[in-house]
């Protein structure tokens, strides 16, 4: 729903010509693209340092310190992705399992769909060309296939993702019902909303 938002608002075609999402970043960076690092590298500085630091620079030092890292180009080049999270959930993990990103690009190495990039990216240009009302292509075998081993309709593929807001418009949750149920019971609430209508779309 997210990677297809231009599409939706009129302003892209497809995820190739949709910027500002994370597709297009992936799709890029596919392709070799790459681009500035902001991140600098991380250096471990001991709390008792840190403390003495801040206690004995004068505010407008460190400030002044701040303005001067953050306009500080660190002449590196990184994939168009690598800020990104990876999509696909490492098959030798649990779902439990923290993957902490060391290198200072990103906050974590941990997927969270269990499709490959290359299927993801699949179902996502075929989606994008289904957005016309009462157009409603048969979703191809292969494609249907990878939504059924993620428990998603084929059938209502369509529907769920370009009429969304059926379905999530009111909710602050969104997912298959049980992953909203399981959200629910952590929130102390008996449902969310949405989790009825939710079902139809869900195997």
């Amino acid at each position: 729903y997210v990677d297809l938002n231009p599409v939706r608002a009129a302003i892209a075609s497809d995820p190739e010509t949709s910027p500002h999402t994370s597709a297009f970043d992936r799709i890029q960076a596919s392709q070799g693209k790459r681009i500035d690092s902001a991140a600098f590298d991380l250096k471990p500085v001991p709390t008792e340092e840190a403390a003495r630091k801040i206690r004995e620079t004068p505010v407008e030092e460190l400030r002044e310190q701040q303005r001067a890292k953050k306009s500080n180009p660190t002449g590196k080049r990184i994939r168009r992705d690598a800020w990104l999270a990876p999509l696909t959930l490492s098959a030798d993990k649990l779902s439990s399992d923290t993957e902490v990103n060391r290198d200072g690009l990103r906050a974590s190495n941990k997927g969270f769909l269990h499709v490959s990039i290359r299927d993801y990216l699949r179902l996502l240009r075929w989606t994008a060309k289904q957005g016309v009302d009462g157009i409603a292509a048969k979703v191809p075998e292969s494609l249907a296939s990878t939504l059924s081993e993620i428990g998603i309709d084929a059938s209502m593929w369509r529907d769920l993702v370009w009429q969304w807001q059926k379905y999530f418009g009111k909710s602050i949750c969104v997912g298959s019902p049980e992953s909203m149920r399981r959200d629910a019971q952590r929130c102390g609430k008996h449902h969310h909303q949405g989790q009825a209508s939710a079902s139809a779309c869900f195997t």
